[in-house]
């Protein structure tokens, strides 16, 4: 028999060997595991932590109220609404295209519209579908349980005065963050800072759980104006009845507290919705009293008079000789309307708006004397009130390419220079508040440092002058029974593009009330009337007695001429009290203070073409 063959290799193996090698291979791959795992879980475990939080753990900003702005009075003009903005993943929501269609219905969108616009997003995370909704609208949109589909809460700015205060207060962008007026220059105050939140997200992106509170939701500042409310509504009541009267493009007006520089009032015409803005043009949007400029016209002669009281050039009796009603100066002629005016005292200079007069007493005033005194009241100066785009205006220098051989005189009587309402309304102020400049504010309690800029007695007699205008020259519509009223008209040809404009004018009244103990000023401004009155006593004075009886009365300022009330009542032709008289106002007592406008011009102008100064054009 044959042997079976050995296999020689099988003898060859070591089985202890092998069993040895892959124990130490088993070893090794343990030790490995081991390492790794103490690599992840003790050594890189943050890195490991944050790439699973990243998966499920998201912060998410608290929203936060934007504080509320207030009048004088704790009234609210500006406040912050809750509201809710519908947000999507479009990743989610394009897994489930036959929802769009019912989420667009719920959203009040065109159903083609919302898929474009998820379509066009297909790569984020993230987009707003509808903002700004009523939280119960957007409740009922996210109840419909469309993946993808979430709801935020937001806040909205109203303003319960609407177009009253709409350039006061300006408006929020669709961010509540301020855009123009008071909510762009106070937006850092009245923002406020969000909060942060951690929370854990489902695979869907629904939240399950708050889980820390990173940083606490910090709610905007109040912020208290000055403004007054009511006397607002007063102010742009009478400012709208002027202008829609008179067929005018437009209006301002301004009204001061003389001993504070607070603003008490500010409208403008055309105005707009700020609870809309979208239909809302820039135009409309301007603060004309802050960033407009307008000649003054005759409301500069208080100003020219009280600089040449300063610097005892003259006294409140010196004699100006306006004969023969006319005054050459070179080619230029300067004249007086209606009538020649004969010899006048200082105080008739102002009470007959003689330009002649003014023209004579500034020629007594060194050039670089009197320029400093317009600077001085703030002309040619941005007023630093806070609010933003405020203009300086345009006051031309001696020496300067805009200052000719008759600047000086062009400007004694209002012309040559260009100023804003806003301006005017200060340096009106300071005549009331004993030569005080002081800078206008828009908050309440904010005080100013005052700047002396005239003797008090120099500012008293200037306020005494002003009174004549009122009872005898021509603003006798802005009376007041029971107050004794200091103020000036003026009537201004505007500047275009091609020089003065025949039939277009800005026309002006800048009064302080009450004259004996100043209160208030107020300056109104009507731009471009086309009805059949085209000056300033006429137009813009009646404003002034009307919206300041209404101030006096709800400020309970006490009267300072209770003889003409007492008389007046006696006379059964006012009952109640001093202010609140219903009484018609006084007709003009003669053509002079009815006189055409175009003629007034025709005087106030040089007669003789020359080019006119580029500081006199008018900023639309």
């Amino acid at each position: 028999m044959n042997q079976p063959v050995r296999n020689r290799n099988r003898s060859q193996f070591n089985l202890r060997n092998r069993l040895m090698m892959v124990a130490v291979g088993l070893g090794l791959c343990g030790v490995t595991l081991v390492g790794r795992a103490a690599y992840v879980q003790l050594i890189n475990s943050d890195f490991y932590q944050r790439q699973g939080e990243a998966r499920y753990l998201r912060e998410v900003p608290i929203p936060t109220s934007r504080g509320m702005i207030t009048d004088r009075n704790g009234e609210p003009v500006a406040v912050s609404t809750p509201v809710a903005s519908i947000w999507v993943n479009p990743q989610e929501l394009l897994r489930v295209p036959e929802r769009i269609p019912e989420l667009a219905q719920a959203l009040g969108l065109p159903a083609d519209e919302v898929t474009a616009k998820v379509t066009q997003k297909a790569d984020k995370e993230f987009m707003y579908l509808r903002r700004r909704m009523n939280p119960d609208v957007a409740e009922q949109v996210v109840a419909l349980k469309i993946p993808g589909v979430f709801s935020q809460r937001e806040f909205r700015r109203y303003y319960p005065q609407g177009e009253a205060m709409a350039h006061v207060l300006g408006f929020t962008n669709i961010d509540d963050h301020g855009q123009e007026g008071l909510e762009l220059a106070f937006d850092e105050w009245l923002r406020g800072k969000p909060g942060i939140k951690k929370v854990i997200r489902d695979r869907k992106g629904a939240i399950v759980e708050s889980i820390d509170l990173v940083r606490p939701a910090e709610p905007g500042k109040d912020l208290t104006l000055s403004i007054d409310r009511r006397i607002q509504f007063l102010a742009m009541r009478e400012l709208r009845n002027a202008v829609t009267t008179n067929r005018a493009a437009g209006g301002s007006i301004v009204i001061m507290d003389v001993a504070t520089g607070e603003v008490m009032a500010m409208a403008n015409l055309p105005t707009y919705n700020p609870n809309a803005v979208s239909g809302a043009t820039p135009d409309t949007r301007r603060n004309r009293a802050v960033t407009d400029l307008v000649e003054p016209g005759s409301t500069m002669k208080p100003l020219t008079i009280a600089t040449a009281l300063q610097n005892h050039v003259v006294t409140p009796d010196t004699v100006i000789d306006t004969n023969p009603g006319y005054l050459s100066l070179g080619r230029y002629t300067i004249r007086d309307v209606p009538r020649n005016n004969g010899v006048l005292n200082v105080t008739g200079v102002i009470t007959r708006s003689s330009n002649i007069g003014a023209a004579k007493i500034v020629a007594r005033i060194p050039d670089q004397m009197f320029y400093d005194s317009v600077r001085g009241f703030g002309y040619g100066v941005a007023p630093h009130s806070g609010f933003p785009g405020e203009s300086a205006g345009v006051v031309p220098s001696p020496g300067s390419p805009g200052w000719y051989g008759t600047t000086k005189t062009t400007m004694s009587y209002g012309y040559g220079l260009s100023v804003t309402p806003l301006q005017i309304a200060q340096a009106y102020s300071a005549l009331a508040n004993g030569g005080q400049v002081i800078q206008p504010t828009f908050i309440k309690g904010q005080r100013n440092e005052a700047r002396q800029v005239l003797d008090p007695s120099v500012a008293q007699e200037v306020v005494r002058m002003m009174e004549t205008v009122v009872t005898n020259g021509g603003a006798k519509q802005a009376a007041i029974l029971g107050y004794h009223v200091a103020g000036k008209t003026g009537t201004a040809r505007k500047n275009g593009p091609n020089g003065y404009e025949r039939g277009h004018y800005n026309l002006l009244f800048a009064g302080v009330v009450p004259a004996t103990n100043p209160r208030y000023a107020a300056v109104i401004v009507v731009n471009d009337p086309q009805g059949s009155l085209q000056y300033g006593g006429l137009v813009s004075a009646p404003v002034f007695h009307h919206v300041m009886e209404g101030t006096l009365r709800l400020m309970d300022v006490p009267p300072d001429d209770i003889q003409s009330w007492l008389a007046a009542q006696a006379a059964g032709k006012v009952g109640g009290k001093p202010g609140s008289s219903t009484a018609p106002l006084p007709i003009p007592q003669d053509a002079a203070e009815a006189t055409n406008a175009e003629t007034e011009f025709d005087a106030a102008l040089p007669t003789a073409s020359a080019p006119a100064p580029a500081t006199t054009e008018v900023r639309q």
